[in-house]
Order: structure tokens, then C-alpha cells, then sequence
């Protein structure tokens, strides 16, 4: 079989040339387009990270999220924004006030608990005849006029253990005046009328659950009232960092803070009877009864004047808190006696911005 050979023209070939060229041109343009587009891309997952940062807290609950390690990091993350955005609000106010000077609004006062108080009807006026006239005639007048000097009995419930008894000779180191006596099984309504004869002004029980102090009974003698406290948050000396020495015999000085209705009134004349009237301010030592929320938060502490203006002060210890559950008309009865006022916690903690003391 014979084989010819076409020759191939010279035209032929340039037109390939030509069509070579025309598609390797619109590979360059399709790659350029790519990589511009591939730019653009990039541009946008930019933006669209920079808006997922903007909008950072998440539009979902951060408790949903199962992973714990997961939840842990968002939580403190968006800790962390808030933190910042607060500080910026902060900077901005600051810097507005300085520019305004004289003229900058008055500080926003925040609203806590106590500010937004319910308005209580039996709110005690300094200036009132009628509250006068009553504590001049109630079962403390004598003390506050000077007639009586407090002599402080301080017992336990039967049994005590080591950290009550500590408690009470701890007790009887803060109050003038005070003595400790083991209780031996003896019933309260036999220890008051020797109490009584024995010319003490007080009967101070300290009772305990499970080895810890968990209430108080403060009898006022000898025609009472009697109030019935929860003891929480006790330490002794030894728990307490930065305590300075044991207290001096000195008799401290008394503070009653925010003892306002009337109620309040009567509790801070009963806390303040176990103290004689006449401080010795040589020793610099400082009771506090701190009423917030109707807590007593007690406080014992010795001050120095360091100069003009500076003071500073070292707690002695002990610390604790009352609660008060009970007052009682008299002494103490719990069958027959007349309670002035119990805590019914379902009725009278419902509001928590409607305080008793």
C-alpha cells in the first residue's frame, strides 16, 4: 500500500500559531480572575471573622454548649469582653468629667439592698417624745442612768466541747465584768433567781450542734427582756491572720451601727448594756455591733492614731454573727413566756429589701 504524503502549507501553520496564542491568553485571564476572586475571598472570611468578633457574645446560651473545657473558655472569654467594654465606658465618663470640670453631673449613686429599702412604719426618730418617754421607763433606764454597773454571767448548754468553752472564756475577755460558770445540768429557770440574788445583770448562754457554738440566749435581769440569736461565722483568736495580742482589761468602747426601727432600738440597748457606760479609753480597744441586712456582725478591734489624719486599727478577735430569732417579754420561759417577736422566715423574707432591725 503506497503511502503519499501531503505537504502542509505554510498558512496552516500560522493559523495554529495564532489559535495557541489566543488560548494561552485566556488562561492568563481566567488565572488572574481566580487569583483576584481568591483574593476577595480572603477579604471576606476577614470580614466575616472581624464581624464574628464584633458580634462576640454569642447569640446562644453559653450553658448549651456540652463540651466543659469549650464552655470554661467561652465563659471566660465573654468575662473578659464585659470586663473591657466596662473599663472603656469607665475611661470614657472619667475623661468626660475632666473636660467639663465644675460643670460635670453629679456621680450615679448605685442601687444596692440597702438604698432601695421598703420604708419601715416603726423607723425610730432620735428627736421623738414618744421614744423618749419609753426608754426612760423601759427595763434598761436604770443602766442609762447610771443607777446599775453590768455583771455578766456566761454559761453553755449541758456537755460543752472544746471549741464552745474557748468561745465563752473568749467572750468573758471582751465583756467587762464577765464570768464563766460550767452549767452542770442545771435548767435555765434555776439559774436565774441565783443569778439574780447573786446581783448579775446578765445570762449569757452559748449553746452548740455537732461540737460548733450555733445560738445565744441574752437574758436581761432581773426583768428581762430575753432574745434568742443564731450564732454563725464564729472564729476564735487562733483562726485569725494578722490578729494583734491578746485585749487589755480595759473597758472598750461601743459602736451600734444601723439599729433604726424600733425593734433595732430595743436589740441595740440590750447589746449595749453589757457594757459599762464609762469606756477606758487608755486601752484603745473598740467593740462594733454592725447591723446590715438584719446580720449583727460583732467586731473587736484596738486602734492607734498614727497622725492628724491616719488611724489604724488590728482586730483582736473573736468574730461572729447574729441572727435574731426571738425577743421575749421577761425572762426566760420558753412554756408560758410572752414573745414580743418571732422570725416567721416564710412571711418576713419574702422581700429582701424589707428589713426587721
Amino acid at each position: 500500500m503506497d503511502i503519499t504524503e501531503v505537504p502542509v502549507s505554510q498558512t496552516d501553520s500560522k493559523g495554529k500559531k495564532k489559535k495557541n496564542k489566543k488560548a494561552k491568553k485566556q488562561k492568563k485571564s481566567v488565572e488572574e480572575a481566580e487569583s483576584s476572586s481568591g483574593v476577595d475571598n480572603k477579604e471576606d472570611v476577614k470580614m466575616k471573622s472581624e464581624a464574628a468578633e464584633a458580634a462576640f457574645p454569642p447569640t446562644f446560651s453559653v450553658s448549651e454548649i456540652k463540651n466543659k473545657q469549650r464552655r470554661h473558655l467561652m465563659f471566660m472569654k465573654l468575662k473578659q469582653e464585659k470586663r473591657k467594654q466596662k473599663m472603656q465606658l469607665k475611661k470614657k465618663k472619667k475623661k468626660e468629667r475632666e473636660a467639663l470640670g465644675d460643670k460635670a453631673p453629679p456621680k450615679e449613686v448605685p442601687k444596692t439592698i440597702e438604698n432601695q429599702r421598703v420604708y419601715d412604719e416603726t423607723t425610730v426618730d432620735p428627736e421623738d417624745e414618744e421614744v423618749a418617754f419609753d426608754e426612760g421607763t423601759d427595763e434598761f433606764s436604770a443602766y442609762f442612768n447610771g443607777l446599775t454597773n453590768p455583771k455578766v454571767l456566761i454559761t453553755t448548754s449541758d456537755r460543752p466541747r472544746g471549741r464552745t468553752v474557748r468561745f465563752c472564756e473568749q467572750l468573758a475577755t471582751v465583756v467587762p465584768n464577765a464570768h464563766v460558770y460550767y452549767r452542770r445540768g442545771l435548767a435555765l429557770k434555776r439559774v436565774i433567781p441565783q443569778c439574780v440574788a447573786r446581783n448579775f445583770t446578765y445570762l449569757m448562754v452559748i449553746n452548740e450542734d455537732r461540737k460548733i457554738p450555733n445560738g445565744m440566749v441574752l437574758c436581761h435581769l432581773p426583768d428581762g427582756p430575753t432574745a434568742h440569736f443564731k450564732i454563725s461565722s464564729v472564729r476564735l483568736r487562733k483562726e485569725m491572720k494578722r490578729r494583734g495580742k491578746d485585749p487589755t482589761e480595759h473597758s472598750p468602747e461601743v459602736i451600734l451601727n444601723n439599729f433604726t426601727t424600733r425593734l433595732g432600738h430595743s436589740i441595740g440597748r440590750l447589746l449595749a448594756a453589757l457594757f459599762p457606760q464609762d469606756p477606758q479609753f487608755v486601752g484603745r480597744q473598740v467593740a462594733t455591733f454592725h447591723n446590715q441586712r438584719d446580720f449583727i456582725f460583732f467586731r473587736f478591734h484596738r486602734y492607734i492614731f498614727k497622725n492628724e489624719k491616719k488611724v489604724g486599727i488590728q482586730e483582736l478577735g473573736p468574730r461572729f454573727t447574729l441572727k435574731l430569732r426571738s425577743l421575749q417579754k421577761g425572762t426566760f420561759d420558753s412554756k408560758f413566756g410572752e414573745y414580743e417577736w418571732v422570725l416567721k422566715r416564710h412571711e418576713m423574707d419574702a422581700c429582701r429589701r424589707k428589713f426587721q432591725l
